[in-house]
C-alpha cells in the first residue's frame, strides 16, 4: 500500500505500472499493488511521489472497541514481529467511522497485538529491544486496515534537502507536478520561485534517472526474516547502473533571495546534481527566455499570513504577464491562492485539485504549443521560431 497526497493517485499509479508491478486498488489517498519482498526494497528505492510503503497486514470490520480488540488479536502477528520485535501503532486515522479518537484506536491495538504475542512467544512482558515495526491504521467507514511501515521517515525526504526555505514544498509533491506536466529531460524547465531549490533538484534527478530513495534508509533493511538483505543491495546495483550524470540538460531555479539561492545550489550538490542546474538570483519582474518552448513549473507563494495577502493580487498579475511573454511555454503552478486565474489572466487549460498535508491547493496548468517535430532541436538551441 501506498499512501500519498490526495489527487496524486494517478502519478503514483503510472508509477507502480513503470516499475512493473499490478495496481491491485486505487483510492483517496492511496494505491495499492501486489508485490513480494523485492518489491519492498524496489518501490521504496525508486517511487517519487507516495509518502511510503506498507505492507497489508489484515482489514476487518470494527464498530466498537471490542471488535477493534478482536479484530486486531485475531492478525497472526508472530509471522511479523519477532520475540524482541518493538511494534505500535505510529499513526491512525478515521473518517466516517463510530471509532474516531485516534489515541484510543492506538492504545487499544497495542494492547490486542501485545497480548497475542506474549501469548505465542511465552512472554510475561515483552521485551521490545530489537528491530522496530511501525504500524499505520486507516479506518474508513468502520473498515479497518492495518499496514506495517517498511519506510520510516517519509519517502519525501531524500537526504539531499539539509537547509529550507520558509515553505518548501516536499519532494514528492515537486516529483509529481513535474511528473503532471509534459516536459521531458530535453526541454527547458525553469522555476521562477525555486526557493531551496526541490523542483529542479527533482527535475534534474528525473533527468539524470537517479533513483530518489538510493541515499537514505529504511525502516525495513533490519527486517532480515521479511526482507532479505540482498534485495536491497540488488535494488541499490540497480539504480546505480541506471544513473546518467553525462545528460545534457537545460534547468534553472531563480529566487529574489540570495540566500535561497546558495541554499537552492548546496541542496543539489548534495543530490549530485549541481551540474544539471544553473540557480540565479532573479525577480520574477525579470523573467524572460531567448529559447521557444519551455516550461515554467513553480510553487509561488500563496498568501497564507494575512500580511502577505494584500501582495498577491500584483505577484500574480506579474506571473501571468512574464508568461504570456513568454509566447510558446507552458505554465505549471501550484498554489492555494483563490484568485490565482484571475490575476493571472487566463483561465488554466487543466486544473486539479491537491492536498498539500491539509492545505488544499490547486494545481494550475495553463498549456503552450507544442513544438514543431521538424527541426526542434534546432529551434531549442538557437531560439528561433
Amino acid at each position: 500500500m501506498l499512501p500519498c497526497h490526495f489527487g496524486m493517485e494517478a502519478v503514483v499509479k503510472r508509477e507502480v505500472t513503470d516499475l512493473g508491478y499490478d495496481v491491485s486498488e486505487v483510492s483517496d489517498g492511496r494505491v495499492s499493488f501486489l508485490g513480494d519482498e523485492e518489491a519492498v526494497a524496489r518501490a521504496n528505492i525508486f517511487l517519487r511521489t507516495p509518502e511510503r510503503v506498507l505492507i497489508k497486514i489484515g482489514s476487518f470490520p470494527a464498530r466498537d472497541y471490542d471488535e477493534l480488540f478482536q479484530g486486531t488479536r485475531e492478525i497472526p502477528w508472530e509471522e511479523y514481529i519477532p520475540s524482541d520485535g518493538k511494534c505500535w501503532v505510529a499513526k491512525a486515522s478515521s473518517v466516517k467511522s463510530k471509532l474516531f479518537s485516534p489515541s484510543d484506536i492506538q492504545r487499544v491495538m497495542k494492547k490486542a497485538l501485545a497480548l497475542r504475542l506474549q501469548e505465542k512467544y511465552h512472554f510475561e512482558r515483552l521485551p521490545e529491544t530489537g528491530a522496530s515495526f511501525p504500524l499505520r491504521v486507516s479506518i474508513l467507514k468502520d473498515q479497518v486496515v492495518i499496514g506495517l511501515d517498511t519506510t520510516g521517515e517519509s519517502l519525501h525526504k531524500r537526504g539531499y534537502r539539509k537547509l529550507a526555505a520558509k515553505a518548501p514544498i516536499a519532494e514528492n509533491l515537486a516529483a509529481g507536478m513535474i511528473l503532471l506536466s509534459p516536459w521531458k529531460p530535453d526541454r527547458i524547465l525553469v522555476d521562477p520561485f525555486c526557493g531551496s531549490g526541490t523542483i529542479p533538484i527533482e527535475a534534474a534527478m528525473m533527468a539524470a534517472n537517479i533513483a530518489p530513495g538510493m541515499n537514505r534508509s529504511y525502516t525495513a533493511e533490519n527486517w532480515k526474516h521479511l526482507v532479505e538483505k540482498r534485495h536491497w543491495y540488488d535494488s541499490l546495483e540497480e539504480a546505480n547502473e541506471m544513473m546518467d550524470l553525462s545528460v545534457d540538460t537545460d534547468i534553472q531555479g531563480y529566487d529574489l533571495d540570495n540566500e535561497m539561492v546558495t541554499i537552492a545550489r548546496e541542496n543539489a550538490k548534495l543530490a549530485g546534481v549541481e551540474k544539471l542546474i544553473h540557480f540565479q538570483r532573479r525577480d520574477i519582474k525579470d523573467l524572460s527566455h531567448p529559447k521557444k518552448y519551455g516550461f515554467l513549473i513553480t510553487n509561488p507563494p500563496y498568501g497564507e499570513r494575512l500580511q502577505d495577502k494584500k501582495e498577491m493580487p500584483e505577484l500574480y498579475r506579474i506571473i501571468g504577464e512574464r508568461f504570456r511573454a513568454l509566447d510558446s511555454w507552458s505554465l505549471f503552478l501550484i498554489t492555494s491562492y483563490e484568485d490565482a486565474e484571475a490575476d493571472i489572466g487566463r483561465k488554466a487549460d487543466k486544473n486539479r485539485k491537491i492536498y498539500n498535508g491539509m492545505m488544499k491547493t490547486y494545481y494550475y496548468q495553463f498549456l503552450g504549443p507544442r513544438p514543431p517535430k521538424a527541426g526542434r532541436d534546432r529551434s531549442e538551441r538557437t531560439g528561433s521560431g
